[in-house]
């Protein structure tokens, strides 16, 4: 108690020290805190207001009372934040810009005319027809499961949820190529249904079927993993207390859940269209390479490439490229609109 009380009566001596010296020197020019300057009756703050003090309490009083030098301006960080800079403009430029160069660049090196026949020809309308369409057939399938399983693990808490949520995170850890094999050994003539789907007249193993579930698979999660961090953040009390209130439960997701999540979903469908348009692995494993039938885009520019038509491979890769940039403005434009929204 006797040393609580010393301390005590230490801090407030020195309060009452400091305070006196900064009245001291500030009020020799008649305002507290100021000086004047001999312009007009103007002041300014004298140097000691602008200085803090540091005591060191020793024993039973205060030892010293020292000045604080004003921090000093340190640039190692301001170079190490240029150099940060520098490194990542170089690996972009490296890895993205440079490539894209050189796709313009081989694309339209025989001329516009070239070009255009590349691009029009009758086999690039179709790898295209089909990409759109495996990519808005994965888009419909992926968004749907994502919101239902995105609510399932979100909103109920039942044994095995932790293992669900590993499972729809498969696609992300398994190649592509292997996801294409499994397909084939599961729904190919010799797979584990190739009878059953050769009884129905059903054929899935090189044939548009095969592309689109080979799309679907490599991208469901993307849509479920922006959606499940959402919903699991918003939590149950407000879905709760319209249920009390009697809302049904169209009404509850249409008017509470789906305005907190609907940019997240929008964002997923994104990130899903994006991933399903440059699908090469899966979709060159189980479509068999048939020109005009199962080929997407990513497939046509290695044929054409294989043949050493190099000037149409890389004109069939801009159009990739320009898909691309199309989603990549799409995407700045959500994430634009969702942060003024949340502001």
């Amino acid at each position: 108690m006797k040393d609580e009380h010393t301390f005590c009566n230490n801090i407030a001596h020195y309060e009452q020290l400091k305070m006196k010296s900064i009245w001291n020197d500030s009020t020799k020019n008649g305002v507290p805190g100021r000086e004047n300057n001999g312009i007009g009756g103007k002041t300014a703050m004298t140097k000691n207001t602008q200085r803090t003090y540091q005591q060191d309490i020793v024993g039973d009083g205060i030892s010293s009372i020292q000045k604080v030098r004003e921090p000093h301006r340190d640039d190692s960080g301001r170079g190490i934040k240029y150099l940060l800079i520098g490194i990542c403009v170089l690996f972009l430029f490296v890895m993205l810009v440079l490539p894209l160069i050189v796709v313009v660049t081989n694309a339209l090196r025989d001329g516009w005319e070239a070009y255009r026949e590349a691009v029009l020809d009758e086999y690039t309308i179709k790898a295209l027809q089909l990409t759109l369409f495996a990519t808005v057939a994965a888009v419909a399938v992926n968004t749907i499961f994502g919101l239902f399983a995105s609510y399932l693990l979100s909103k109920f808490y039942f044994r095995g949820r932790q293992i669900l949520a590993a499972l729809i995170d498969i696609p992300f850890s398994i190649s592509p190529v292997i996801a294409g094999l499994v397909f084939i050994l599961t729904f190919g003539n010799v797979g584990w249904m190739g009878d059953f789907l050769k009884a129905h007249g059903i054929k899935i193993v090189f044939a548009v079927p095969g592309v689109v579930l080979a799309t679907v698979f490599v991208t469901f999660p993307f849509v479920f993993r922006e959606l499940f961090p959402v919903m699991n953040a918003q939590g149950k009390d407000e879905e709760e207390a319209a249920a009390l209130m009697g809302a049904g439960g169209y009404t509850i997701f249409r008017r509470i859940t789906f305005p907190h999540i609907r940019w997240a979903l929008l964002y997923g469908v994104i990130l899903c269209a994006a991933r399903a348009m440059g699908e090469f692995g899966a979709v060159s494993v189980i479509s068999g390479h048939l020109r005009g039938k199962t080929n997407t885009l990513p497939l046509h520019v290695e044929i054409l490439y294989n043949e050493f038509n190099t000037t149409a491979a890389f004109a069939v890769s801009s159009v990739l490229v320009v898909l691309a940039v199309l989603i990549l403005i799409a995407r700045n434009i959500v994430e634009r609109v969702s942060g003024t929204k949340e502001r």
